[in-house]
């Protein structure tokens, strides 16, 4: 989810919730206690150089538990957040403490954002000498594709 998409939804609630991976929402109470943009300059396993940045939302939860964001706030930060630190339309990354700092990309399902599991992917598989997955073909999808051969056709 990009940052302008997330400023459109937060527009139209009236509460903030997110929901893990497993289901579970994070605490009612939790902060967003950072946004902020992240640069990340590297070089792939290929040697291919190349940048990234992302738009970083920290969430944590303390003891304060009559604490609630409200979306206007939230919208406030990152407004903020895009003036001060010159943060373009940028993907969102979101950091959550769970047994370790957890990342993760945002969706929307129409009331909650979803935190999305991220996965890690090598940049250049054509220079590690990783193959290509093979397709899966079904064998009903290949009998869709021959010709029929029905009588009278001259097929047999």
């Amino acid at each position: 989810m990009k940052l302008s998409e997330i400023k459109s939804k937060l527009q139209a609630l009236d509460s903030i919730a997110f929901q893990l991976p497993n289901g579970s929402l994070v605490p009612s109470h939790f902060h967003v206690t950072e946004v902020g943009k992240i640069q990340k300059d590297f070089i792939d396993c290929g040697g291919t150089v190349r940048s990234e940045q992302v738009v970083n939302f920290q969430l944590w939860e303390a003891d304060d538990y009559d604490h609630r964001l409200h979306p206007e706030k939230l919208l406030n930060i990152i407004e903020l957040s895009e003036s001060t630190l010159n943060i373009g339309d940028l993907e969102i990354e979101v950091e959550y403490q769970g047994d370790t700092i957890g990342k993760y990309g945002l969706d929307f399902d129409g009331t909650n954002f979803l935190l999305t599991s991220k996965l890690t992917d090598c940049l250049a598989k054509d220079q590690c000498g990783v193959p290509e997955p093979k397709k899966t073909l079904k064998f009903s999808d290949l009998q869709n594709d021959a010709p029929s051969c029905a009588p009278g056709s001259g097929c047999c």
